[in-house]
């Protein structure tokens, strides 16, 4: 048994919890984000959310399976306010939220029925060691569920060589982290290196795609400021990897994509299902 609650990695977050990418995840629901672990979901359990963010996964979750207790736990104790603001408006009682690192859980051994993790894994040096610490929290019969982006899977229309080299210089910055920004294909690789069983893994595949004149507004003008204002943009200059000036014509470059009238962005994401 280990219970530990010390943040100890140095995992840096390529996209830090800048207004922009705050208003992004909270737009995050089971519905359009965790849709996949419906089926596993049932009321009463005992969930933790592995970096839960401004919570709008972790909110949805605890109405779903109440009078069960949902623990969100992040690395960051600023956007764990907002997290518990969204549960407060949600007149939610059974949410419980605490800083924690998905590599040291605070937890015993065999705690939750199900843990969950939504675009965690691609941004940990050792995504490994993080489903061996969520295997470790999980009840024999429960499931671990992950969900990752697939970066180098993503594809738009019409085509942008300014968005090719977002693309591009999305992959050197999480190079530069020790991080993998095409996690979502490597997710059944990490699970069994982790030490779950192969025969218990049931591995599929998400899409969110952005396709009507305000989804398009909306993804593109997002990522317009993301490029310019996030962690990402000062991990790119940070690292000598981009300057102000390229960061500019990359945030041109999405907003032109935003204003073409048949703009079309789908964005590939694995996901995992692994009893234990």
């Amino acid at each position: 048994m280990r219970v530990t609650g010390q943040v100890t990695t140095q995992d840096v977050y390529t996209h830090g919890h800048h207004a922009s990418v705050l208003r992004a995840h909270s737009r995050r629901t089971v519905e359009n984000s965790a849709a996949y672990l419906v089926p596993a979901l049932e009321v009463g359990q005992r969930v933790l959310d592995v970096g839960c963010g401004p919570g709008s996964i972790t909110v949805d979750l605890a109405a779903r399976i109440a009078p069960g207790e949902v623990v969100g736990v992040d690395t960051s104790a600023a956007v764990l306010h907002v997290a518990r603001q969204a549960a407060q408006d949600a007149g939610l009682a059974n949410v419980r939220l605490q800083v924690a690192d998905a590599a040291a859980l605070p937890f015993e051994d065999s705690s939750f029925d199900v843990v969950h993790a939504h675009q965690v894994l691609q941004h940990l040096t050792d995504p490994v060691a993080a489903l061996r610490e969520m295997r470790r929290v999980t009840r024999p019969g429960g499931v671990v569920a992950v969900r990752d982006a697939d970066y180098a899977a993503m594809t738009w229309y019409p085509a942008s060589p300014g968005l090719d080299e977002w693309l591009a210089l999305y992959h050197e910055v999480t190079l530069a982290n020790g991080a993998e920004a095409d996690a979502g294909r490597r997710l059944v690789a990490w699970a069994q290196e982790a030490g779950f069983d192969p025969e218990l893994l049931t591995a599929g595949a998400g899409v969110w795609c952005y396709a009507s004149p305000e989804e398009r507004a909306w993804w593109s003008q997002t990522w317009a400021e993301r490029v310019t204002s996030s962690a990402f943009a000062q991990q790119a200059i940070g690292y000598g990897l981009a300057d102000d000036v390229a960061l500019e014509l990359l945030a041109d470059a999405w907003r032109a994509w935003g204003e073409a009238p048949d703009g079309w962005f789908a964005v590939l994401h694995g996901e995992l299902l692994a009893r234990v």
